[in-house]
Formats: structure tokens, sequence, C-alpha cells
């Protein structure tokens, strides 16, 4: 601040050290700053030369005191000279002051707006003229007054040119901004001509469209941009030279970005085309957010319309499955209708993966971990992978220790399994070798299963990214998401993949499961609280609960679960979570939760994964529709253990 003071005051010290007056005001034509010789020129008072002071002001105390002769109407004089003030006109005049001294006065216009004028006392100047008039005979009236004249007119021009400068000095100022702000843009602009070439541009086309050329200006637009972007571009080029605006999306194949091209026809005053302006800008992310919220779109569209459908689907599966079940159970059921039984249970169950996979598409998934045969498992993997073998190729499987069935999610790791199995395949390539599947018991504590092959093993660059996302080494025929869905299954599963290379050469994937055995000891019986609304799937759950070896009381609504949920000795409560009423499921056990109510507390459901009211359980264990007894089993046994 004292800066600007001390720099101010010596600004306004050097303008008193000027003999010609002068006065700059601003565009609402309010005193901006002049010179002590204003002041003592116009013998002005000093309100009117205090900055803010009002140009018509100044002009009302000079005409009123005679300084431009006698005026009949004060105001209109007034009037007429601030009209002419706010033109904001360079102009250059001279005239003659009742006190008899002549001044000229100089005006030019501002680009900020408002205007400076300089006063400068001439009578001198007149008076040698006026002597030279008199003084000489031999110069003709005429010469003198064509001088005369002439003086005049150069001094006008004087002023002229000097307003010229300056607008000069502005333009060129701002040309620089100009083309500073076009530099620094994140996008290219430019012009091309009716001959498509190229007069301006800010540089920064190799910016949006790596590879392009850089100095432009001069060049014809295919040999910029080259051919085969220029093919993508010439039908807009050629709707704008035509004087219709057009805005355009290309992909740039040589770097795969996504570019947005708005052209512009450039007229001239006669409204006719004069080139094109063109704006190139890289919208590569934005069109990559639109693909995902167009893809969120429709997942959620999807689990919108299935939700109600799967809903209904899982609880007649949850039916069927619960009779079927029974029928199959019945020891003197004959041949043949045991096997009716167990046809439409494997196809109740793949009703079941496909809810699953429906649940895949339109939300997220949960493990599902059930009692699995592992040999039998793998003897199904060996049956779908061999044909997808070519000749040369072996597939062998080992597996020992697994007398018991084991707690996992079977789809899930089957499809594991199966994608490693491909991925060696294509690893050996055309050569003869063989694929190795080893299921082994490490301490009890995990299930090991290792995918090894003879091929050419796992590069350094793969053994570090192989599990990344989008990481290939197939080139344009990988999705590079192969490893990372089997990746993402096991943690989910709450194991761990290694990458490795064979000492004896070959690559091998080893996966580590959480152990899980289902003992031969039946679970400790419990006296159970089901709460279900409907009659045929409570039914089938209760006969799955006994056949688990529980004592089952029900119950169709949460007003009758609160009157048995006092019960001594209830040793869990497995309630659906929609059922009717002000109160859900949900709320239902939370508020038991909350009361530190001594049962266990699990809930069943048709609804999807991802689902708000499944959201709102927490830590409630879920069980979802449709289950068999084995699955619900499994699922007490895993609640107990936790």
């Amino acid at each position: 601040m004292e800066r600007n003071n001390t720099r101010a005051k010596m600004t306004q010290a050097g303008l008193n050290l000027i003999q010609q007056a002068l006065s700059i005001y601003d565009r609402d034509l309010k005193l901006a700053v002049c010179n002590r010789r204003f002041q003592e020129m116009f013998d002005l008072p000093e309100w009117l030369v205090t900055p803010g002071a009002s140009f018509e002001d100044t002009i009302r105390f000079l005409v009123e005191r005679g300084e431009y002769g006698s005026a009949p109407d004060p105001d209109e004089a007034v009037r007429v000279r601030v009209e002419q003030a706010r033109t904001f006109q360079p102009h250059y005049m001279e005239r003659t002051r009742p006190n008899g001294r002549t001044i000229s006065v100089e005006g030019s216009p501002l680009q900020q707006g408002g205007w400076v004028a300089v006063y400068t006392d001439i009578t001198a100047i007149k008076a040698q003229e006026a002597l030279l008039r008199g003084r000489s005979e031999e110069l003709s009236e005429e010469l003198l007054t064509h001088a005369e004249r002439l003086a005049q007119a150069n001094r006008e021009l004087a002023a002229t040119n000097a307003a010229l400068e300056e607008a000069k000095r502005e333009l060129t100022e701002m040309e620089a901004r100009t083309r500073l702000v076009t530099e620094m843009m994140p996008a290219h602009i430019a012009h091309v001509g009716m001959d498509l070439v190229y007069t301006y541009s800010n540089r920064r086309l190799s910016a949006v469209m790596p590879g392009s050329l850089s100095d432009i200006v001069g060049r014809k637009v295919p040999e910029a941009l080259g051919s085969e972007t220029f093919a993508k571009i010439e039908p807009g080029l050629a709707r704008a030279l035509e004087g219709r605006a057009n805005v355009f999306e290309i992909t740039h194949d040589a770097s795969g970005r996504r570019i947005r091209i708005a052209l512009t026809p450039g007229r001239d005053s006669a409204d006719e085309v004069q080139g094109v302006y063109i704006l190139s800008m890289d919208v590569t992310e934005e069109a990559q957010a639109r693909a995902a919220l167009t893809q969120t779109a429709k997942r959620e569209l999807a689990a919108q319309l299935t939700s109600g459908l799967a809903h209904d689907f899982a609880n007649l599966l949850t039916i069927i499955l619960g009779l079927q079940g029974r029928l199959k159970r019945m020891a003197d059921l004959p041949p043949d209708a045991a096997e009716l039984a167990r046809t439409t249970l494997a196809a109740a169950r793949r009703g079941g993966h496909l809810l699953d996979r429906i649940a895949a598409i339109s939300g997220s998934r949960e493990m599902r971990p059930t009692p699995t045969d592992l040999p039998a498992l793998l003897e199904e993997l060996r049956i779908m992978a061999v044909p997808s073998l070519p000749e040369g190729i072996g597939l062998d499987i080992l597996t020992a220790g697994f007398d018991a069935p084991v707690l996992v999610d079977a789809g899930s790791l089957h499809d594991a399994l199966l994608n490693l199995v491909l991925n060696a395949r294509d690893s050996i390539g055309g050569r003869a070798g063989r694929i190795t599947i080893t299921v082994r018991p490490v301490r009890d504590t995990w299930l090991e299963l290792s995918v090894a092959d003879t091929g050419g093993g796992f590069s350094p660059e793969a053994l570090d990214h192989g599990l990344d996302p989008f990481f290939t080494t197939k080139g344009g025929e990988g999705s590079g998401l192969g490893l990372t869905m089997v990746y993402d299954h096991v943690k989910m599963m709450g194991g761990t993949v290694k990458l490795s290379n064979r000492p004896e050469g070959g690559a091998s994937v080893t996966l580590r499961l959480p152990l899980r055995t289902v003992g031969e000891a039946p679970a400790q019986p419990l006296l159970v609280l089901l709460v279900e609304d409907s009659d045929e799937i409570r039914a089938d759950v209760r006969e799955m609960l006994r056949t688990l070896g529980h004592s089952v009381i029900e119950a169709a609504s949460i007003e009758e679960a609160r009157e048995l949920a006092d019960l001594p000795g209830l040793g869990l409560i497995l309630s659906d979570i929609g059922l009717p009423g002000a109160q859900n499921g949900v709320e239902f056990l939370l508020k038991l939760a909350a009361a530190r109510h001594p049962a266990r507390l699990c809930l069943m459901t048709s609804l999807p994964p991802g689902d708000a009211l499944r959201a709102m359980a927490g830590s409630t264990p879920i069980l979802t529709k449709p289950f068999t007894t084995d699955e619900l089993g499994a699922f007490l046994a895993l609640r107990e253990a936790a």
C-alpha cells in the first residue's frame, strides 16, 4: 500500500512539471487525474480538480463564467458539450479564450474507457503568425492563409497519429494476450480457408491428436491430420463450408483417443462463407464415463426388471427343492421315481444358478458355500474341459485326502479352475504338453488347488502384474480379465492366489481356500423359531430343519413371532426379510439384537444381493433362496462356527 502511494505521488509530481494542462476523465465522465497546470489555466476551484469531480459540473462552471463566450441558453450549451464528450472521438481544436489567450485542445479516447485531453497555450505561436502576416509584404495573403491551414492540419494530424499509435499498441497487446490464452487451452483451435489450408493454429494439434504435425499454418488439412483422420472429418468440413455448423466425435486411430470436433463457418460482411473455425477437444475420459454410466443404468434397469421376477422364482424353487428333497428321502421310493426326483432337484438347482447369474449381471454376487464332493466336482470339470483341449494336450487331476465333503462355493470354484485350464492351454500353444490339477489339504487349514502346465511360463512382467485388471500377454486377443476374475472369486471366498514358474519349465497358479469340512457328527439340536408368511415355503423349510435334527415352532407374521420370541430355550430365529405388516424381518431381528436376545439370529430372502433391504441387515447372516437341506445345514454350521 505504501509503495502504491509513493508511486501515485511521483506520478502526480511528474504531471505537475508538464507545461501543458492535462485531464483524464473515465467512461462515466468523472475526473480520474489532472495536473496543476489544468487548474491554473482555467482558474478552477479545488472541488473541480478533485478525483471524482463531474465533467458536466466543470463545463457548467466554465460556461457560466463566459469561458465559451456569450451563451443565451447555458443549459443547452452544457448539454451539447457533454454529449460531444460522450462520443469519445479523437479531436483537435483551437479557440481564443475571453482573456485573449489562444489554446489548442487535443483529445484522445482510452481503450479502457474515457479520454485524455491536453490543453496547450499557443498564444505566442499565433502572435508570430500575425507578425509574419503584417511584416511580410512579399508574401501573398493566399500563401499565408495556406501556411496557417497547413500548420493547423499538421497539429491535427499529430493528434490523430498519437491516437493511432496508442490504438496500435493496445491492439498488439490484446493479440498477444489472445494468443497466450488460446495456446494455454487444452484444445486445438484453428481456422482453414475455402481451400482447406490452415491460416491459424494455436499449436495444440499434436497435444490433442498425438502423432499429428504441430506447425500446420500454410498446410492442407489432410497433410496435417493424415488421410485416415481426415476421412472421418471430411463430411463435417463439407457441411461447414456450405454454411452449416456441426459438432461430432471421432476416434483418433493412432492414439485411441475420443475427439470432439466443433466446426463453425466463418463469414464476411456480405455473409459469404470464408472458411471454417475448428475446435478439437480430447473427451476420452468423458466418453469412458458416459459408457460406464450407460452400463450402470442398464444394470440398474436389469435389476429393477428382474428383482421382482427373481424373488417369486426363488420362492417357487425353494418349494420345489423342499418337496423333491422330501420325496428323494422316502425309503420305499421306486427307482424310477427316485431318478425323477434327482432330475427335478438338478433342474431346480440349475434354476438357482440362473438366479445367481442374473444377480451377477444386475448387482453384486455373494458366496454360497455348500458341502461339495471335490472328486465329483473335478470329474465334472474334466468332462467340460477336455473337449476344448487340442490333440496332444492332456489333463491330469490328482486329489487325495478328501473323503468328506468340504464347504466351498462350487460354482465359483468350478469357473475359476476352468478359466485356469484354458489359460494353461493357451500357454502351451500348438505344441504337445500336459496340464495338471493338484488338490491337497494343507495342515487342516487350507484347501490348496494348483493348475500347472508345461508351457513357456510367466514373464517377469506377468508375475508382477498378472492379477491386475486388463493385463494380458495375448495382444488384442485377450481381455486381461481371466486371472482377475479368478483372483476376485478366491478373495471373496477368503483365499489367496499365487503365480509362479516351475523349475522344470512351465507356469503354475496356486489357489488356497479356507478348509472347512462337514463332519459326520450331527449339529447340536436347536429349538428354532421359523418366521415365514408363505405357507408352502414355511412347510418346506420346517421339514429341512427337522431333517437336520432341529425342533421347530412357526410364525406367519411379525406379531406372532413377537409372542414366541421370549420362549425359554430358543436357540435360533430364522426369519424371512419380506413380511407383511409395518415391520419387516430385518427390523424385527435388529430390534431383538439391540435387546441382546440370546438366540442366534439369521435371515433368509429371495431378494438379490445389493438390495436395499439386504443392506439394512448389516452383519446379520443372510441365506439366499432357493436352498437345499444341505445348503441350509452348511449355512447354519458356518454361523455356529463363527
